[in-house]
């Protein structure tokens, strides 16, 4: 479990890099994914009453209105560092025991990003979007810490595919 560095003292060792990177990513999109996009919520809000599946209905509307405020906000900046004991992202410490092992996905301009495979149940993934930061000494300081799965080639398909319908 992360530790909320707001409500607990915690030592988290000596930050080696820090940086910022954006909440999440925000997509520039045409007015036609619009159409496409609002005709298919529609489709599928359509079908989820004629089958009287209501909780499929709440879903569909609940992504919509989640798509809807990411659009009109901005995201919002979130501090980065990796330190002698651990990550911190924002308010939360993942102290390197949480992790069973970690991953560069390095193929600019369109995928930078650092993932580490957590112990959790709930959130089994955590991706990290490198920006312009070198991952060579990201790579080097991590492997006296984690092990680095080298099998991982790509991103995952939910990144791929979020960004592909630029929905994530």
């Amino acid at each position: 479990m992360p530790i909320n560095l707001n409500k607990e003292q915690t030592n988290v060792g000596n930050v080696v890099f820090a940086w910022g990177v954006n909440e999440y990513e925000k997509h520039e999109r045409p007015k036609r994914w619009y159409v496409i996009a609002g005709l298919l919520g529609a489709a599928l809000l359509l079908y989820s009453v004629i089958s009287g599946n209501y909780l499929f209905a709440l879903m569909v509307v609940l992504f919509g209105i989640i798509l809807f405020l990411q659009d009109v906000q901005a995201p919002m900046e979130v501090d980065v560092a990796i330190t002698s004991a651990g990550i911190i992202v924002g308010s939360k410490f993942y102290p390197f025991s949480e992790f069973r092992n970690y991953w560069i996905i390095y193929n600019p301009p369109e995928v930078k990003n650092l993932y580490f495979s957590t112990n959790s149940l709930v959130k089994h993934r955590l991706q990290i979007p490198l920006l312009e930061n070198d991952p060579r000494p990201v790579r080097e300081f991590l492997n006296q810490f984690i092990v680095e799965d080298l099998e991982q080639e790509q991103e995952p398909l939910s990144d791929r595919l979020g960004r592909m319908f630029k929905i994530n």
